[in-house]
């Protein structure tokens, strides 16, 4: 009698708690927010263009970012690096410039276009070219940008190399010698990486490989994309779980996550990566997939506006990876999100931000699929 008396009892406690757990899992879901899909269009180009049109040719304020090895190296940022002098640091120049090649590339019709070809034209000459690898061959210099504006640099060079304008070829050919040199920088160092760098910001290896993985396609470079594919999976293959909810950092203008997912997709197969990434950011799956975007607070404070950049750059690399895989699509809406916060606080803002976040909304932008 007491067996079947216990055995009621239990029976009861566990109707109670599939009752609970359906009453737990019938609460309703909160559904994402659909955003509405930003456009670069020529009225957006030639307010973006504005920012590395006004800092490209603006020698200060200036961070050098230099290893003095004696007096003679205390030059002006200008006779240091007479093409990537401007943008307040060397990297943001790069990629200033590469902004102007990409909006003139895109919309033919661009303001001022003209005159900025001609500034592009003076700044990348040949004998400026030649001063820049002049400085990198520089004894104290060989870990110079390394590996952030090697990528910036090699993004350029391929830009200009898929663009068919004339001009491009002369300024193709006039940056080549500075091109070589990045390749062979990153030939040199990959093999000697033992582990990669997983920071938000400069250093993180995931990006630097992807720009330079992009350059290596666009120009058939089967040496440096071999070397990437495979150092990419020696670092990556057997991640899991990355603690995306960690993320952002407080100077962060990378997603440590992200980013590597991004370059996983580039190198490997599509059956491939749908399983690395179901191991390694398995909530991307998820149709309802939310994070908030990176709030700044002060956009006057060179680090803080750092996070305007996460927001834009994790948008590139959720359209990256959201890229002709369907059953990711939702992935688009979150990447939106992010440009829709800082888009409008980038132009007319302060220098902080605006000497390099333009470059950073324009192929988060070009990211975006119409």
């Amino acid at each position: 009698m007491k067996f079947y008396k216990l055995l009621i009892i239990l029976v009861l406690l566990v109707g109670c708690q599939n009752s609970e757990t359906v009453k737990k899992d019938s609460k309703p879901k909160t559904k994402v927010e659909i955003v509405d899909v930003p456009q670069l269009n020529l009225e957006q180009a030639n307010r973006l263009a504005q920012l590395p049109i006004h800092c490209i040719n603006t020698e200060y304020p200036n961070k050098l970012g230099q290893v003095l090895g004696g007096n003679e190296d205390l030059k002006s940022p200008q006779e240091l690096h007479p093409v990537f002098y401007g943008c307040f640091d060397w990297h943001s120049a790069v990629h200033g410039h590469w902004s102007l090649v990409k909006l003139l590339k895109e919309f033919p019709e661009l303001n001022n276009r003209e005159a900025i070809i001609q500034k592009l034209l003076t700044n990348i000459s040949k004998e400026n070219i030649a001063q820049e690898v002049l400085y990198f061959k520089g004894k104290h210099n060989t870990s110079y940008e390394r590996t952030y504006g090697w990528a910036w640099l090699l993004k350029l060079a391929e830009e200009l190399h898929t663009w068919s304008h004339p001009e491009a070829k002369i300024l193709e050919e006039n940056l080549q010698p500075l091109t070589n040199l990045i390749v062979e920088r990153y030939l040199e160092f990959l093999p000697k990486l033992n582990y990669p760098i997983r920071v938000g910001e400069h250093p993180n290896t995931a990006f630097g490989l992807s720009f330079a993985y992009d350059y290596a396609l666009a120009t058939d470079n089967t040496q440096l994309q071999t070397l990437i594919e495979t150092r990419a999976k020696e670092f990556y293959s057997d991640d899991q779980d990355c603690p995306l909810e960690w993320e952002p950092s407080g100077f962060d203008f990378l997603s440590p996550c992200l980013e590597e997912a991004a370059l996983m997709k580039r190198v490997l197969a599509k059956d491939e990566f749908l399983s690395w990434v179901n191991d390694f950011l398995p909530e991307l799956n998820n149709e309802d997939f939310d994070i908030e975007v990176g709030k700044v607070s002060d956009r006057t404070d060179g680090k803080l506006v750092h996070l305007d950049g996460v927001n834009f750059s994790r948008a590139w690399s959720l359209n990256y990876i959201a890229k002709d895989l369907p059953e990711l699509n939702h992935l688009q809406n979150l990447a939106n999100k992010h440009i829709k916060y800082s888009l409008p606080g980038i132009v007319g803002d302060s220098y902080e931000g605006g000497h390099w976040l333009g470059s950073f909304a324009i192929y988060a932008l070009n990211s975006v699929s119409n």
